[in-house]
């Protein structure tokens, strides 16, 4: 299990597709040598939509290469690291299976799984794919957020150690499946104390 890229911001977009705030930061591309991960973020990254991106809870997005991999072989394109909008392009991992809380040690960085990325009208504008958020929500492969627990420097070709898990058995595939209409494990998703406090809350009113 290793980080075969490490992608931030090349350029920031600015067009109608961008949503209210009128630019955003989700073109990233692969950079070379060590990159700091501190202050709740990417150094050199640019988040935009401060109100529903970038944070603790959504530090660093990780997404699958297996995952790319697949989505080019159902759209029949070619899709570069990063264009998921993704920091960490992982390989070897299984994303989207990871706990809820459980942590990675990467390079000198530890970062905590934290939930998963639902698609908005930015990143299918970015694709220029109109259908791109009902398919996303579809396909079940979101990838996930992180939130930096000890601030480091990252490479390209680091591993990606697994050293802590939480003690339960919610993943971010059961979160994302719950988001979408999926309500069978609702109550032990409101029990995860590693969850974001909008989750917990969210996760708690539909378990009532």
């Amino acid at each position: 299990m290793e980080i075969l890229s490490i992608n931030i911001t090349a350029t920031v977009h600015e067009g109608q597709w961008t949503g209210s705030m009128g630019s955003t930061g989700i073109d990233k591309q692969s950079v070379s040598g060590k990159v700091v991960f501190a202050n709740d973020g990417v150094i050199n990254d640019v988040i935009v939509d401060r109100e529903h991106h970038g944070g603790f809870d959504q530090a660093v997005y990780a997404y699958a290469r297996e995952d790319a991999n697949w989505w080019q072989i159902q759209l029949g394109i070619q899709i570069e690291n990063g264009r998921f909008g993704e920091n960490l392009t992982t390989l070897g991992l299984d994303v989207n299976s990871a706990l809820i809380g459980e942590q990675w040690k990467i390079g000198s960085a530890i970062l905590e799984v934290s939930q998963p990325r639902i698609p908005c009208r930015t990143f299918a504008g970015f694709w220029q794919r109109p259908t791109l958020i009902k398919e996303f929500m579809a396909a079940g492969r979101p990838g996930t957020y992180l939130r930096i627990i000890q601030e480091g420097e990252i490479a390209t070709g680091d591993s990606i150690d697994i050293i802590s898990k939480p003690n339960h058995t919610i993943t971010i595939a059961d979160l994302y499946a719950a988001k979408n209409g999926e309500r069978s494990k609702v109550q032990e998703i409101a029990d995860v104390k590693e969850l974001s406090h909008s989750y917990r809350e969210w996760a708690k009113n539909l378990a009532l």
